[in-house]
């Protein structure tokens, strides 16, 4: 009898712990993975939070959470503005002409990746990139994002597809961006002959950002995938048979 007791009470032990157990997967797998959330401090201005979009963009937001953890961001500005279109910044030099090492393919449809439907409506975020089509480069063009970003101040049907869009400003900031838009030394302009190479490259008016942190949400989103940055100055010294 004593036996048939121990008995009982083990199996119905296995069968709490198998209850458990699939209980517990089942609420994994049904629960809703929250998507990470970036804070930016930008200088005299205010704060804007951006929700990202992994499930658009997996490897543009791994790298962008992977520079915002490294501090690659602090202390760089916001350097151009196109009226009803965007801001752009990120860049280390803070002109929009850093160079760098790396770079990431871009996750959009001209590229060949389809995942990728986010369009380019009024606050949302997307890589900026290169220009090589001119040279018959246009893959390299599309693969040489790295660290510089635009945010939509507007839509815009045109960059659809062409750009790797991956997060959204949230609530009041676009305010914030909407205030930085018009800041007359990162606003791009037709007419700029009033203004010197000099001038061009003064920095210090354009606004800071002072710190960007990311909160992933317990979620870790790995190392990002990288590549070897196309040398477009490497490759015109060698299309034109000049030494560099």
């Amino acid at each position: 009898m004593k036996k048939n007791i121990g008995l009982i009470i083990a199996i119905i032990l296995i069968l709490v712990l198998i209850g458990y157990v699939i209980t517990s997967n089942v609420i994994a797998a049904t629960r809703k993975v929250e998507n990470p959330i970036v804070t930016m401090e930008i200088e005299n201005y205010g704060i804007v939070q951006i929700e990202l979009y992994p499930d658009m963009a997996p490897n543009t937001v791994a790298n962008f959470i992977n520079l915002i953890e490294s501090g690659y961001y602090d202390g760089l500005t916001f350097h151009r503005a196109v009226e009803g279109f965007m801001v752009q910044g990120g860049d280390k030099e803070g002109t929009g002409s850093g160079k760098v090492e790396q770079t990431i393919k871009g996750e959009f449809i001209a590229n060949g990746y389809e995942k990728n439907t986010l369009r380019h409506d009024r606050g949302v975020i997307s890589m900026a990139r290169s220009d090589y089509s001119s040279l018959g480069k246009t893959t390299e063009g599309y693969n040489s994002a790295y660290s510089q970003f635009f945010i939509m101040t507007d839509n815009n049907t045109n960059v659809n597809g062409y750009y790797a869009a991956f997060g959204k400003v949230l609530g009041n900031g676009m305010d914030v961006i909407d205030e930085i838009a018009k800041v007359e030394s990162i606003q791009e302009k037709e007419d700029t002959t009033n203004k010197t190479e000099e001038d061009k490259k003064d920095t210090t008016k354009n606004p800071k950002i002072t710190k960007m942190t990311v909160d992933k949400k317990g979620v870790n989103y790995g190392e990002p995938k990288r590549q070897e940055a196309f040398d477009v100055n490497k490759y015109l010294m060698q299309l034109y048979g000049l030494s560099l």
